[in-house]
């Protein structure tokens, strides 16, 4: 049985279940780290008795970490085209592609503090099911498409895509940073100001 249709299989209240459990272990490896992250800690933070719900759920820590992955990817997947999608240039696609990863950096918090804290894990030692898990985290695939289509479309200058999606990702990955080191940051002016420098970057010659 693939995934889906396992997923298809379930029942509201078992969806339910896994959704706080995979909750409840995001906000502790943001916490405490994922080498602190027991199932125990998770299944206390879930507000469960024991581990057994758990385990009812997920064969392992290696499972319920990767479902942590999907459902971080996939929430942050939704939110950003969303925002891309409501736009009708490329310029603002691009705005929009700015805007929504620095907005989810300040609304789900827990989600880019586990996540990153996951990626450094996986660089020190093999984590069963997230062997893809670098590349998924450093892949500009989508980035890159948005601008070679603006480039196409004569609304970007000349410049090398991939080069310029790297920029922006570094961009991102140091507001990211900062906003760890002060929760005071004013991500939403820094969210305005990036998205100004890169429309002026980016403009036709």
């Amino acid at each position: 049985m693939t995934k889906e249709q396992k997923t298809a299989s379930r029942t509201f209240t078992q969806q339910a279940r896994r959704a706080q459990i995979v909750q409840a272990a995001i906000e502790t490896v943001a916490e405490v780290g994922y080498s602190h992250a027991s199932l125990q800690r998770i299944a206390k933070h879930a507000g469960l008795s024991s581990t057994g719900m758990i385990s009812y759920h997920f064969a392992g820590k290696p499972e319920l970490i990767a479902e942590v992955v999907d459902t971080i990817f996939r929430t942050l997947r939704e939110a950003v085209t969303c925002r891309v999608g409501q736009e009708t240039t490329y310029r603002g696609k691009l705005g929009a592609y700015i805007r929504s990863h620095v907005d989810f950096i300040g609304c789900r918090p827990e989600y880019t503090l586990a996540l990153m804290d996951i990626v450094a894990t996986v660089r020190r030692e093999r984590i069963e099911g997230l062997e893809d898990l670098k590349e998924r985290a450093l892949s500009l695939a989508e980035l890159v498409d948005l601008l070679d289509a603006g480039r196409r479309a004569g609304e970007f200058g000349s410049f090398d895509s991939f080069t310029t999606a790297l920029v922006i990702r570094g961009a991102l990955h140091s507001l990211l940073c900062h906003r760890m080191l002060d929760v005071n940051l004013d991500l939403d002016r820094c969210g305005r100001e990036l998205v100004q420098v890169v429309d002026r970057c980016t403009q036709p010659a």
